[in-house]
């Protein structure tokens, strides 16, 4: 008598992301750590100096965090309105900010004395900066200026009133500390030289400029807006040397890491994106539960921090503990690869695979208690291509409308939800849609049908494939006019030439097809 041969369910497996070393560096990270504010996390950063305290600036106050303890170390709470963009000086003992009051105030941390408090600007001020080496700082305004304070007598030494919208974004050069850079809602970046009080340079991003950020050269500079960054020379003229697009929303924030090689950029999209600053290629991203509108690294990237709209601040922290568990792990698999030298020959434990419940039923021809097995919810929830994979066995054998039938109303909902969560899912597609026809065969007219429960599953379904059929026929179109232009440029180049590319464009010939469920 021969085995039974078990259910392939490997078939409908996600692929894995390739193991990289940027991979395996960011999955090094802890578990995160949720932090609850109030309102969204408008700015994050951390202080160049250890212990790498960051600041929260969130609603009408500044928390300062400790990175190990996760607890709040200083409350900066003088705001009658908004505070926004809270910035360290380079030796951590300053801390500027601008708020909604219109006025730029400056703390001491160590005593969280207000020290300074700049009036001139017209309207909220949402971005300072400290110029490096000077006592200076700039201010980015909602009046559409960019002004220079001075900080011991408190008094605006220049003023910029280049933009004709709102400055939501700025930057100082690392290297030449006389250099400040705008970017405002009017799509356009400015550069203006201290020394001589003239605007050096202005470039259109071509989307409202949400973030900037000066490479530690100071020639390059990094502009966000829309879903695209930019990279511009400065030395080259101005030149626009690539742009990169991998967020689908607006991007929101931008930060280096790992000693000025990585750029990371934060999402409405609810995606940090990490990117090789030499060929600007994407090589780990970040998920998050709502979307980003703050981050920020520590040194040596101990610590990411990311704002989220929703108020929540996200910490991932690189611990001494689990440097210190891979420096043991390592040790132990050295020590065992010494042993192991020393034999002569192992022989191979044999492990017998335990057979499955839904395989153990499918021997038997226990259709009904198969599906029963794969649809509880830690199998249909967290590896669905096992349920998926059983529906195909029953649908081969031509055994699923006798698996469907004489269910009660608990098990009807639990299939439709089944179909709804992973009906749109392109591996799991066409085996649904053919399930999905059968249920819709056996049950249509039976009375618990009616029931308001299941007509809602039903039409929410429906919707869900009404939406998928519309896409199809999108894609279709967008196909045949793709492939119209691409025939038409190669009609004027050498016939070696083909354009077989735009055939990838939609899932399938017959998609409009598998996008019908007669649900009536």
């Amino acid at each position: 008598m021969t085995s039974f041969k078990k259910l392939n369910t490997k078939i409908y497996e996600k692929t894995a992301p390739a193991i990289t070393p940027d991979f395996t560096y960011w999955k090094q990270l802890s578990a995160p750590v949720y932090l609850k504010e109030f309102g969204p996390i408008d700015y994050i950063d951390f202080s160049p100096v250890e212990p790498y305290l960051f600041a929260v600036t969130c609603s009408v106050r500044v928390q300062v965090y400790n990175p190990v303890t996760k607890l709040v170390v200083k409350n900066l709470s003088r705001f009658r309105e908004n505070a926004y963009g809270a910035v360290f000086r380079s030796d951590g003992r300053l801390l500027c900010t601008g708020s909604e009051e219109t006025n730029v105030k400056l703390f001491d941390i160590s005593s969280k004395n207000l020290l300074r408090l700049f009036k001139g600007h017209s309207a909220a001020v949402h971005r300072t900066f400290f110029l490096e080496g000077k006592p200076y700082i700039a201010s980015f305004s909602d009046d559409k200026s960019v002004k220079i304070w001075d900080m011991p007598t408190e008094k605006n030494i220049i003023s910029y009133s280049e933009h004709t919208d709102y400055v939501r974004a700025g930057a100082t050069n690392p290297a030449i500390p006389d250099v400040v850079l705008s970017g405002g809602y009017d799509n356009s970046v400015k550069m203006y030289d201290t020394r001589i009080n003239e605007m050096i340079l202005n470039v259109d991003h071509g989307s409202p400029v949400e973030s900037l950020l000066f490479l530690p050269a100071g020639s390059i500079f990094i502009s966000a807006g829309g879903t695209e960054i930019k990279i511009w020379d400065t030395r080259a003229g101005n030149k626009l040397l690539t742009s990169v697009s991998h967020h689908h929303k607006t991007i929101t924030c931008l930060a280096l890491a790992s000693d000025n090689s990585r750029l990371m950029s934060g999402s409405l999209d609810m995606h940090v994106k990490i990117y090789d600053l030499n060929n600007f290629e994407v090589v780990h991203n970040f998920e998050y539960s709502n979307s980003v509108i703050s981050l920020a690294v520590s040194k040596n990237d101990e610590t990411v921090a990311a704002g989220l709209v929703d108020g929540l601040v996200v910490i991932n922290r690189r611990g001494q503990k689990e440097k210190k568990s891979e420096e043991k792990e390592s040790s132990f698999k050295h020590t065992i690869n010494l042993c192991q030298s020393t034999i002569d020959m192992v022989v191979p434990q044999y492990v017998h695979d335990k057979e499955t419940k839904y395989d153990k039923c499918l021997r038997k021809f226990e259709y009904s208690k198969a599906l029963n097995c794969v649809l509880v919810n830690y199998i249909a929830n967290r590896t669905p291509q096992v349920t998926v994979s059983v529906i195909q066995e029953l649908i081969r054998r031509r055994a699923l409308q006798k698996a469907f039938d004489q269910r009660d109303l608990r098990s009807i909902k639990q299939i439709l939800q089944f179909f709804i969560r992973n009906i749109t899912e392109a591996p799991f597609t066409k085996v649904l849609i053919d399930a999905a026809n059968v249920f819709i065969d056996v049950y249509e007219n039976n009375p618990i049908m009616m029931n308001p429960e299941v007509t809602k599953l039903l039409i929410s379904l429906t919707k869900l494939l009404r939406e998928e059929a519309e896409l199809a026929n999108k894609l279709t179109e967008l196909q045949g006019i793709m492939h119209m232009l691409l025939t038409a440029a190669t009609a004027h180049t050498k016939p070696t030439l083909k354009c077989g590319a735009s055939h990838n464009l939609t899932p399938s010939a017959n998609a409009q097809e598998n996008f019908t469920v007669n649900i009536t």
